[in-house]
């Protein structure tokens, strides 16, 4: 299960997908994006859903 942390010390984890009943924890994964940037998300391996990653403090939480 992927938890996310930030430089102030908030954390999260436990994201799970919910799409049709599905009920599995969501993995990270970075993104390029057709620009050359990159975006991080947090996206399910089972169905392929993918959302954008948590922010705070105004940036992208670390993966750790």
């Amino acid at each position: 299960m992927v938890e996310y942390k930030c430089d102030c010390g908030m954390g999260v984890s436990g994201l799970t997908c919910t799409q049709d009943g599905c009920g599995t924890p969501l993995v990270h994964e970075v993104i390029e994006k057709d620009d050359g940037s990159t975006v991080n998300v947090s996206k399910c391996p089972k169905c392929d859903g993918k959302i954008k990653s948590p922010m705070c403090c105004g940036a992208d939480m670390t993966a750790v």
